[in-house]
């Protein structure tokens, strides 16, 4: 029987994360670094299992090549810091989740040997010695949180020299004692300003010489941090917002710069994309920009949410709209005015309802 590559990524600092920060913001993150991950799969690996912050995946009766190896542990550890790069710099939320995602790391675990499979539900699984070694190998001694581990075993196979130095690697040996049996290993620790990390829309931050078309204000009994979090969770819209037939969204995801919503009014598809503009310090704003609703060619609406105390703040809502030809503006300044402030006004009593609701 040929030899297996057993392959397991784990999210550093996951524990901490997930209990000193806000419970459903850092479950998002965590689930989009877990995608980033499975889809920074180059070499064909077989997902087993999903281990809470880590994955565990495997390769067959078949190892790949020196090369391939590291240039899968390469692909994994450019997704993960290329996405929180994007997380830090596309952020619009102010809580502990997404604020310290960019502080979370990643330690690849690499190890071979033959396996053994377990039906469990008719899912098939490795199972065995070598599977349960590859996991204790987690638990070492290396002085990191950032890394890649490749077991003795492995490197052997695939001719990896403990001595191995490139622009990313730089192996060294180490050992650790596991069931009163030594497990020799080589490990390289993974700085991320060598890797080649992804490029990302820059956030769209919009910037207007004027006042706004339209603008309306509302006190609010809640901390703007958590207002905030109602407006900007699109599964809270449905709630507040009255005459849509739904709200489309990647539910996994936290809403930052860039995000899209679709929003459908009898059977229209209005597509949002957020963006953000300069805010008195302090304050805090969400902005939703589209090209979608006629007249107008271009619509922008800004949520701004200003402390007052630490259960109250002011939200002011602001549209900014543009319109080219001569007809649309008419249609604006004799009906769509009218019709934005009308729905505007309804959104701030949807809202306060909603709020209330939760409060009470």
């Amino acid at each position: 029987m040929s030899k297996s590559l057993l392959f397991i990524p784990d999210i550093s600092g996951y524990t901490k994360f997930i209990q000193t920060t806000e419970v459903e913001h850092s479950q998002h993150v965590i689930s989009e670094l877990l995608e980033v991950l499975v889809n920074a799969n180059t070499q064909e690996l077989k997902l087993a299992e999903i281990e809470g912050d880590a994955l565990f995946f495997y390769k067959e009766n078949e190892i790949p090549s020196q090369e391939n190896l590291l240039a899968q542990v390469e692909s994994m550890f450019t997704a993960f810091y290329s996405h929180l790069k994007m997380l830090e710099k596309n952020r619009i939320c102010p809580c502990n989740a997404c604020a310290t995602a960019s502080n979370l790391q990643l330690k690849v675990i690499a190890h071979s040997g033959n396996l053994q499979h377990i039906e469990v539900h008719g899912n098939r699984k490795p199972f065995g010695e070598q599977v349960i070694e590859a996991h204790r190998l987690l638990k070492n001694s290396v002085d990191s949180n950032n890394y890649v581990l490749i077991s003795r075993t492995l490197a052997l196979h695939v001719q990896l020299s403990p001595y191995y130095s490139s622009k990313i690697f730089r192996f060294r040996q180490g050992t650790d004692v596991y069931d009163d049996r030594e497990v020799a290993y080589i490990y390289s620790l993974i700085d991320p300003k060598e890797l080649n990390l992804r490029t990302f829309s820059e956030p769209r931050k919009v910037v207007f010489n004027r006042n706004p078309e339209l603008m309306i204000q509302k006190k609010f009994p809640v901390s703007a941090e958590q207002l905030m979090e109602y407006v900007t969770n699109y599964s809270f819209r449905h709630q507040w917002i009255e005459g849509v037939d739904k709200f489309e969204f990647n539910a996994n995801e936290v809403t930052r710069i860039g995000s899209e919503h679709v929003c459908v009014i009898n059977g229209k598809h209005l597509d949002f994309v957020t963006v953000t503009k300069e805010v008195s310090s302090g304050s805090l704003i969400y902005g939703e920009y589209t090209t979608s609703p006629p007249p107008v060619d271009e619509l922008y609406q800004f949520y701004i949410f200003t402390p007052i105390g630490e259960e109250s703040c002011l939200l002011e809502m602001e549209l900014y709209w543009k319109a080219k030809s001569p007809l649309k503006k008419m249609m604006i300044a004799l009906v769509a005015k009218r019709i934005f402030q009308k729905n505007l006004e309804k959104a701030l009593i949807g809202l306060e309802n909603f709020v209330k609701n939760q409060t009470s």
